[in-house]
């Protein structure tokens, strides 16, 4: 899923990191890369349509809003570490095929695998686990919406963590108003009545742990020489090592394949995690990261869809108006405020 919706804040915290594939994972290349891709894009807008990426946005935010449903589809017939497993194994793969198409090569040296082990852990195998867990309870329109809260994390733990990501009154707004929208989806002043809160902390938590697997990188791939293709593949690779290992000690071999779980499951993992990094490199590239993570913004709209009309999950008033302020608190934490020089007189 991902988002993994940490989009935004990698963008302005990056120098050279690898994506984040997820259901609202939202990658995102280094300044340096993605100023170089944003010069060439204006001279393909100039003798082309921009129809091309508009297709590939429009695609990517539907794939990982329809990762949510995905998700609890698959628990129907699988354990979750085997839909996570499932999920990272076919991802793991579509990548592995582009790489050999491109003829991409494997990072090398130790200390950079020892780091992507590190960063699969945080930024697919525990958050993908997390969320096939969080919806075995819960519905998958609020995992979809808990989705959403990884930009207002993330901006919280850089100002801890990051010493160059100044505090400032306009995103201490946005994460106090985002947070305030958290509130309302869970609908506090009720005292949380109804509320399945095991599944919803997992759902949160899985959030929680993309900004801090992209701190993490932050701090330990920055300036890395191989490309971000080949730094992804060998991060899913990682956690799809992680899964089988861990797999086989909570679960067993499921006595049957159903077919609706099982295609869910390829689906996820061959779209929604493989396909969708590659359809982001595309619309990055083309158009540039700010474009680049409005489909942030699509996702949890998307994913609240898919759970009401597809799986006939019941939605009250605040969950939706609650989703929106959660949205706008993040929209206003990766805003910036225009300088004078930037004015138009």
């Amino acid at each position: 899923m991902s988002y993994k919706v940490v989009h935004s804040i990698v963008s302005r915290m990056s120098t050279a990191t690898p994506p984040r594939p997820g259901p609202a994972a939202v990658s995102v290349p280094a300044p340096a890369v993605a100023a170089d891709a944003q010069a060439p894009a204006r001279t393909r807008t100039r003798s082309g349509p921009l129809l091309d990426w508009r297709v590939r946005f429009a695609a990517l935010s539907l794939i990982w809003g329809f990762s949510f449903l995905l998700i609890k589809v698959g628990t129907h017939g699988f354990a979750p570490f085997q839909v996570t497993f499932g999920r990272l194994f076919f991802g793991t793969a579509v990548l592995a095929v582009a790489m050999a198409v491109k003829r991409e090569r494997l990072p090398r040296g130790r200390r950079t695998w020892v780091h992507l082990t590190v960063a699969a852990f945080f930024l697919n195998a525990l958050p993908f686990s997390l969320f096939a867990y969080s919806e075995l309870t819960i519905p998958s329109t609020l995992a979809g919406i808990c989705n959403a809260t990884s930009p207002l994390w993330g901006m919280a733990l850089s100002l801890v963590a990051l010493s160059e990501d100044r505090p400032t009154r306009r995103r201490v707004a946005g994460l106090g108003l985002g947070f305030l929208g958290v509130l309302t989806v869970l609908g506090a002043w009720q005292g949380f009545s109804g509320l399945d809160f095991t599944g919803t902390a997992m759902a949160l938590l899985a959030s929680l742990s993309y900004p801090v697997g992209w701190i993490y990188v932050r701090r330990t791939l920055a300036g890395s020489s191989s490309s971000h293709l080949s730094l992804t593949g060998a991060q899913l690779f990682l956690g799809t090592v992680q899964l089988a290992l861990v797999t086989p000690l909570f679960t067993t071999l499921p006595a049957s394949l159903p077919v609706g779980p099982l295609l869910a499951v390829i689906v996820l993992g061959a779209l929604g995690t493989g396909l969708a990094i590659l359809l982001q490199y595309g619309v990055v590239a083309e158009v540039g990261p700010t474009t680049g993570q409005m489909v942030t913004y699509f996702i949890p709209v998307i994913a609240t869809a898919a759970g009401v009309t597809l799986l006939g999950e019941e939605l009250s008033w605040n969950t939706p108006v609650g989703a929106l302020i959660v949205l706008a608190g993040a929209a206003l934490t990766q805003s910036r405020a225009r300088k004078p020089a930037d004015r138009q007189p």
